[in-house]
């Protein structure tokens, strides 16, 4: 797949379209987040590297909310435990397709079952892996508990969960002085002021980040122990915790 330029935002298209992850959107994602996400290219094989460590021979790897299939490419390429899969859900139809015809052209490996269905209907069995990678976020908030009880309960002993996310910060200088980083890092990728503001109302509807806080107490409430910050790039962080 040829990675194309992200103009998407350059006219007023926030106000008339929102954002969806939809044909328009898939063409330029490999470019989209790589710009838009600091670290989002070090999160991803750095995830492969921890699906390596925790995977256990003979149990399936989920990563959820998929879309081009990064992470669980990045999953495949570095696991060595026997007799796994990983099982890729997304509920774009856009980006389930295309993840579709990447795998096409790859031979070998641990196989990949991509399943085109909404994470909150997913069932997880016998996990020792499951990745969110910047999807809680698109989950709405009331939901997202009753999720991570249904990963836990599928979760095999000493299984992990990893959670990357953008997240708030309660102290509003705090919260200003990330906000204004991570424009900075938009602009020095490319992006101009008109993009950053129209893709910033586009998300405002759809992407809910909540505190580091919020999300340490849904670990624990989902029977999830020592959970813990790994990555962390401005807003942008990344977690896991264990079964």
């Amino acid at each position: 797949m040829s990675k194309e330029y992200d103009k998407l935002f350059a006219t007023n298209r926030a106000r008339t379209t929102g954002f969806k992850f939809d044909d328009q959107v898939v063409r330029v994602f490999p470019d989209m987040i790589t710009r838009s996400v600091p670290g989002y290219e070090l999160v991803v094989p750095m995830i492969g590297l921890l699906a390596r460590r925790y995977a256990q021979p003979g149990s399936n790897l989920y990563d959820l909310g998929c879309s081009l299939g990064a992470t669980s490419l990045a999953m495949a390429g570095a696991v060595n435990a026997k007799d796994v899969q990983i099982i890729a859900v997304d509920n774009s139809t856009a980006m389930v397709s295309q993840f579709g015809k990447l795998l096409e052209e790859l031979k070998g490996g641990i196989p990949i079952r991509i399943r085109h269905q909404d994470i909150l209907e997913t069932s997880i069995e016998d996990a020792s892996v499951v990745v969110l990678n910047f999807t809680l976020q698109f989950i709405e908030r009331e939901h997202r508990q009753h999720l991570l009880n249904t990963i836990a309960a599928g979760m095999k002993k000493d299984a992990a969960l990893v959670v990357s996310e953008k997240i708030l910060f309660a102290d509003e200088q705090e919260q200003a002085y990330q906000t204004a980083w991570h424009h900075d890092f938009k602009r020095t990728q490319g992006y101009s002021e008109l993009e950053i503001a129209q893709k910033r109302d586009a998300l405002e509807d759809v992407l809910r980040p909540d505190t580091e806080e919020i999300h340490f107490r849904r670990f624990e409430q989902a029977g999830l122990s020592q959970p813990r910050r790994w990555f962390q790039c401005f807003s942008f962080a990344s977690y896991i915790a264990f079964k």
